[in-house]
């Protein structure tokens, strides 16, 4: 009797993924359509804690506790248990993120770039990791490609705090290098 309800639950349980994908996809549309900066913020954040969601309160918990580890400076162990968050769930973007980020604080910028790489696979519109993308290439003075991720960020979500104007800096900066 019990396999059997657990049988009739399994639908449900595969749906979950979609139904968390599909929210994230309209969070995306409406950042796309607002002219309003409150409500883009509102999206904005929306969207983080989407993406921080692992559906498994095993791992939420581990996120949580990688998060506070991180914020202490503790960098081994904030990307030990990203890894094991990984581990766990190798198709959980934000983990990869996660751990970009410490590596990127630990100066490991060849480990957070493939991070990233892996985020972005997992979510191509994740506008901070395309943003910590662009902030490594410019620490390795890749200014070319410190542009196109964020022109990437910014396609992604064009509400991006002072983008634009990062935008310009870089033209600039690229553009004095070749004269």
């Amino acid at each position: 009797m019990r396999l059997l309800a657990t049988l009739a639950l399994l639908p449900l349980l595969l749906a979950l993924p979609a139904q968390a994908q599909t929210v994230v996809d309209s969070l995306f549309e409406k950042l796309q359509e607002t002219q309003n900066p409150i409500e883009a913020k509102q999206l904005e954040r929306k969207i983080w804690e989407a993406w921080g969601k692992s559906e498994s309160d095993t791992l939420d918990a581990l996120m949580q506790g990688g998060i506070a580890v991180m914020e202490k400076g503790d960098y081994p162990r904030a990307a030990q248990i990203f890894t094991s968050m990984i581990e766990l769930k190798p198709d959980f973007a934000e983990a990869y993120n996660k751990r970009a980020t410490v590596r990127f604080m630990a100066g490991d910028y060849p480990g957070s770039v493939a991070d990233i790489e892996r985020t972005l696979k997992l979510e191509p519109r994740h506008f901070g990791a395309l943003s910590g993308l662009g902030l490594i290439m410019e620490r390795l003075d890749n200014l070319p490609e410190a542009l196109k991720a964020y022109r990437r960020a910014l396609a992604a979500n064009p509400h991006l705090a002072d983008a634009p104007d990062k935008l310009k800096e870089l033209r600039r900066r690229i553009d004095a290098k070749e004269l």
